[in-house]
């Protein structure tokens, strides 16, 4: 297993939030065929249900000019490491859970309530969605390696 980074913070879209930053939440529990318990999108698109960014989308944005609060991408999961590099299909451990990478999340006009060029700027690094492969719980500093073919 391949240590690649840490994660910096969890979100939450719940039934009573709407729209972006998303509300940072102390842990996800992830349950596998279904989602993030009490995410307003648990339960519909299986291969989406999860969504990680890494920290190299935010700076991104920073070096444009564009400040933004963590969350504001719409993830679960803020990463120190960026998740683009690594190619759809592959697994990732953090604590118990196992996610795999299932799709590049595509460019959404969502982005340009912060900043009009935003859409653009990220539209490689808006963020990776995932599934759900093994259920857990994923917290603060908890660390992510990939997942050998083999483990």
């Amino acid at each position: 297993m391949k240590e690649l980074g840490k994660v910096l913070a969890t979100f939450s879209a719940t039934k009573e939030s709407s729209g972006l930053p998303r509300p940072k939440v102390k842990e996800l529990n992830l349950i596998k065929d279904f989602g993030i318990e009490n995410d307003k999108f648990a339960g519909k698109k299986l291969d989406q249900t999860v969504m990680i960014v890494g920290l190299k989308s935010y700076e991104i944005a920073l070096e444009e000019g564009i400040n933004l609060e963590f969350g504001s991408l719409g993830e679960n999961i803020l990463l120190n490491f960026d998740p683009h590099d690594l190619e759809v299909g592959t697994r990732l451990i953090i604590g118990e859970a196992i996610i795999e990478i299932t799709q590049i999340c595509t460019v959404c006009n969502h982005l340009s309530v912060f900043d009009k060029n935003l859409p653009q700027l990220l539209k490689v690094h808006r963020g990776l969605y995932c599934k759900i492969i093994k259920s857990g719980f994923i917290s603060k500093d908890m660390e992510a390696k990939i997942k050998d073919k083999n483990d």
